[in-house]
């Protein structure tokens, strides 16, 4: 999700954007975009992938998003979660330190890093302690401290940022807002009548509607001094609840929920507040769009996503008819 916006928005701005990719990457999301890519495709558990990428590419600034970031797929595999995480990182430092050291180096992190937050301590800012209560967040705070390590010893221009939530169109059905998003507009449009699907609605979140977050990211890269974390959140908390809430709201109509024993975590994060204060000191930053505008875009692309589906279907049914 966040590479498919940030590659339209950094291509808005005049830069030549390189991606990386997987055989088995779905391309969907950059479908429109792909003729102004230059793809690249590269394991980055695989060192030597990694290395003959960057010695051919040899970027001015590289913004690392890829992860395995599902937090409760880490609690599932955990140890493919730690390998491909910090594995990945490892390999994309090393060749940066041997094929272009004065490249920026975006290590994008997550709130998720924090972990035990305590009510008394919100919101928080770059100086509170982290307690990682999951493989996900414990992989994040190891590739930060690479990051750091990378800028330590080897003076490599590494920015770190500890990203709050952050949503929009193209956001996978693994997460809780998207997947509220999905079950509402299936809904809305009478494919089902069948409660909806929940987890733990209590829990309370920091949103950043996804093009906002892209816009830090570059403002990130350009302007925060390296070796050093920031938070970047919008500075207001939401609960689940709230969030499936609005989305019914945003569709007109009001579901019947059921708690999913499946979408409960072995230990959960309560709340996440963020403190931006920092990053927007040193950038001027501002998020543009709100909560609201995050469940309007989820909406619509599942609503124009579950459309396009079933016109499918129905082409498919024709043709097996015809023949």
């Amino acid at each position: 999700m966040v590479g498919a916006h940030l590659a339209r928005y950094l291509l808005s701005i005049g830069q030549k954007v390189h991606g990386t990719v997987r055989w088995r990457s779905n391309l969907e999301n950059i479908i429109e975009i792909k003729d102004s890519l230059t793809l690249h495709y590269c394991e980055l558990k695989d060192k030597k992938n990694v290395d003959d990428m960057m010695e051919e590419v040899r970027p001015d600034t590289i913004f690392h998003l890829a992860s395995q970031s599902i937090v409760w797929a880490s609690f599932e595999a955990p140890k493919d979660t730690l390998d491909n995480n910090i594995g990945g990182t490892v390999n994309l430092l090393e060749a940066v330190r041997k094929f272009c050291p004065q490249a920026i180096f975006l290590m994008a992190g997550s709130s998720e890093q924090f972990g035990l937050v305590k009510e008394s301590e919100c919101p928080v800012n770059e100086n509170n302690p982290l307690r990682p209560l999951s493989p996900y967040a414990i992989s994040k705070c190891a590739t930060e401290m690479l990051a750091w390590q990378y800028y330590s010893s080897y003076g490599l221009k590494t920015v770190m940022t500890r990203a709050f939530n952050h949503s929009g169109r193209f956001r996978s059905p693994h997460f809780a807002e998207s997947s509220f998003a999905k079950q509402v507009a299936e809904r809305k449009l009478g494919l089902t009548i069948a409660p909806i699907k929940v987890g733990n609605l209590e829990a309370r979140r920091d949103y950043t509607h996804v093009e906002d977050m892209v816009k830090a990211y570059w403002l990130a890269a350009n302007t925060c001094s390296y070796g050093e974390p920031y938070v970047i959140a919008s500075g207001t908390a939401y609960s689940m609840r709230d969030v499936l809430d609005m989305l019914m709201d945003e569709a007109g109509i009001k579901c019947d929920i059921i708690t999913d024993k499946r979408r409960l975590r072995p230990s959960d994060v309560p709340v996440l507040l963020g403190n931006p204060s920092k990053f927007i000191g040193k950038t001027g930053w501002m998020p543009e769009k709100d909560i609201r505008d995050i469940c309007k875009d989820l909406l619509e692309w599942w609503t124009e996503k579950l459309e396009r589906d079933m016109a499918d279907d129905e082409r498919r049914l024709e043709k097996e008819r015809i023949f």
